[in-house]
């Protein structure tokens, strides 16, 4: 008789016979925990090799991680988004799980997600953080990924509940096709936001979260890095939803000068007389301008929809997930197109 986790190992093994997993771990100064991490993915998912991108450690973290069986990179440029961006431009596989490596995400939900993805054919799986521990997940970092993820739900979609999380799994159709421009932290944000926007079959599963073993400390800042993220927001939505964004800046220009002009015209019908021709003239400017900026957002949205559109067709070039292995081999053995 087959337990449960024999069934899920023997899942994990039968996928991985037919797509090549890589496991991305981005890290700086995890002296503490990245073997526990490394030996935790490696256990939960035997056939996967395990990519540890150090990013200027001044610790031992290099060698902890080698110790551990992992193939070890670096990267010069500091910023878990310069990390990321290198890896999935210098990693080829089939599927990917993005970890960070802090040992506080749960290693055995991870071929769960592997096997949902390929079952499920599905480009994008969030690890959403169930966590009561209060030193694990605290409560300025709870409040502020609560606020930022209804934000991009309102905006974007309301798929996922923890758009933070640091544990994802993509395929390679994903990955290959990610323009990423975060530098920091925000790159949760971007990954999330990407799936939205072209309306990628995703899913969200629901992963233990723990708290950081003794010794290792958080890179994240709650102010600096939140900020940084709501900064990205405000750029994504000015540059996918120009005509909303700018509609709004020109509509709320157009308001302030016609209240601005209502006392205005009031006294002309009294008086005949123009008495503050300064806040006339300023009337007059605003709604140029707000008409201006509507006309900018219809412009741009017109660029957007281009811009979209490429995207599109740079990640329907890839085949789906759950293809595999075969369809890399047959890519191989294809001509280049120039």
């Amino acid at each position: 008789m087959t337990t449960g986790a024999d069934s899920t190992c023997s899942g994990a093994e039968a996928t991985a016979r037919q797509h090549e997993i890589a496991i991305l771990v981005p890290c700086f100064n995890e002296e503490f925990t990245i073997g526990q991490t490394v030996s935790a993915f490696r256990e939960a998912l035997p056939p996967a090799t395990v990519y540890v991108y150090d990013n200027n450690s001044t610790d031992r973290t290099i060698e902890v991680a080698r110790a551990a069986g992992a193939v070890v990179r670096s990267e010069a440029r500091q910023g878990k988004g310069n990390v990321v961006r290198r890896m999935f431009a210098d990693i080829d596989a089939d599927v990917f799980v993005l970890v960070d490596g802090d040992a506080t995400y749960e290693a055995r939900a991870a071929p769960r997600m592997v096997r949902r993805a390929v079952d499920e054919n599905l480009d994008f799986v969030n690890g959403a953080r169930v966590s009561h521990s209060v030193e694990a997940y605290r409560p300025g970092h709870r409040f502020g990924n609560y606020v930022l993820t209804a934000i991009v739900r309102s905006l974007f979609g309301k798929q996922f509940t923890d758009m933070l999380s640091g544990y994802k799994v993509f395929s390679r159709r994903y990955v290959k096709s990610f323009p990423a421009m975060s530098r920091g932290f925000e790159i949760e944000t971007e990954l999330t936001v990407h799936a939205l926007e072209l309306r990628m079959p995703s899913a969200e599963e629901f992963t233990v979260y723990g708290e950081r073993p003794s010794g290792s400390v958080s890179k994240l800042s709650t102010f600096r890095d939140g900020t940084r993220i709501l900064r990205l927001i405000f750029d994504l939505v000015r540059n996918e939803r120009p005509l909303e964004f700018f509609g709004l800046v020109g509509v709320a220009l157009i308001l302030v000068a016609v209240a601005l002009a209502v006392p205005l015209v009031e006294t002309y019908f009294e008086t005949g007389l123009v008495p503050r021709l300064p806040t006339a003239v300023l009337s007059v400017g605003l709604i140029i301008v707000g008409f201006l900026s509507f006309l900018a957002g219809l412009i741009l949205d017109v660029v957007a929809t281009m811009r979209s559109e490429m995207k599109r067709l740079a990640y329907l070039s890839y085949p789906p997930v759950s293809v595999g292995r075969s369809s890399r081999v047959a890519e191989r053995g294809r001509p280049a197109p120039f």
